[in-house]
């Protein structure tokens, strides 16, 4: 693999997936909303770099990184879908504005990018890999995070439904889930309302304490891409016994419980 797209590439997994594929010595076309920063991120790499500031909500901007990304390089070998939000607050008292924006980002956001690249990757006949980042949290809810759980739970169908398609038309191109644990990043640094902000507190110390720098998370990541991995779950001890437990609880038609676990995931 020489060339990769990296969305969300301003800051936490984001720019560790960048400058591990910067030491691998591949050529990356970055993007983010946040220009400062991710001009920032590619001036520190050490290997052949388009920054392109892009709000993946807006389908034009995302259309144009793709066109710039493939009239550069004219080949992608790999497409990680990265860009992510998270917010906390009472489901029902989150206002519509933040709801929509998490849906836009974290769902629409993802669509945009595969609408975006995954046709011209196929039309390729070439081998890729395009990378969907949810979380543990899109198996894993978490109280008082309605708005991550549902829209990483959702990354999560979207990916497995576009890995049967692909499997189906019988393409090159495949595509992976990737799953993080707590990794340190800025995720959680959103403002929450009175009602959340003492146990959000207490999940960012968590993250802080126990998460992975996204340099140590990154060559996991990779490693897992090399093996042809579908499930690219770097940390898990964070999901597995939770994830059975989850599963029991379903199977016995047991009331919902909470699962303690940090989910942010650094995008």
């Amino acid at each position: 693999m020489t060339v990769a797209v990296i969305t969300g590439a301003a800051s936490g997994i984001g720019a560790g997936l960048a400058r591990h594929a910067a030491s691998l010595g591949m050529q990356l076309i970055l993007a983010d909303w946040d220009d400062a920063a991710l001009t920032e991120v590619a001036d520190c790499l050490s290997a052949e770099v388009i920054a392109v500031p892009t709000d993946v909500r807006d389908e034009t901007q995302v259309q144009s990184l793709a066109d710039a990304a493939f009239d550069k390089f004219g080949e992608i070998d790999l497409l990680f879908n990265n860009a992510g939000v998270l917010s906390s607050g009472l489901s029902w008292e989150i206002d519509a504005a933040t709801w929509q924006r998490s849906i836009d980002i974290n769902i629409g956001g993802t669509v945009n990018v595969m609408r975006a690249f995954v046709p011209r990757l196929i039309a390729a006949d070439r081998p890729a890999r395009i990378v969907n980042t949810s979380s543990v949290g899109g198996f894993l809810t978490s109280t008082f995070m309605a708005p991550y759980s549902a829209t990483k739970f959702a990354i999560v169908a979207i990916t497995e439904a576009m890995a049967g398609e692909l499997a189906a038309m019988d393409s090159k191109v495949q595509v992976s889930l990737l799953a993080p644990g707590p990794v340190k990043s800025a995720i959680m640094d959103e403002k929450a309302p009175t009602q959340t902000a003492e146990f959000m507190t207490v999940m960012r110390g968590m993250n802080d304490a126990h998460g992975m720098t996204p340099d140590e998370f990154a060559p996991l990541v990779f490693a897992a891409i090399d093996r042809g991995e579908y499930w690219i779950i770097p940390q898990p001890e964070i999901l597995d016994t939770a994830l059975q437990e989850r599963t029991e609880m379903i199977l016995g038609r047991t009331p919902p419980v909470s699962f303690d676990f940090t989910s942010g995931d650094g995008q």
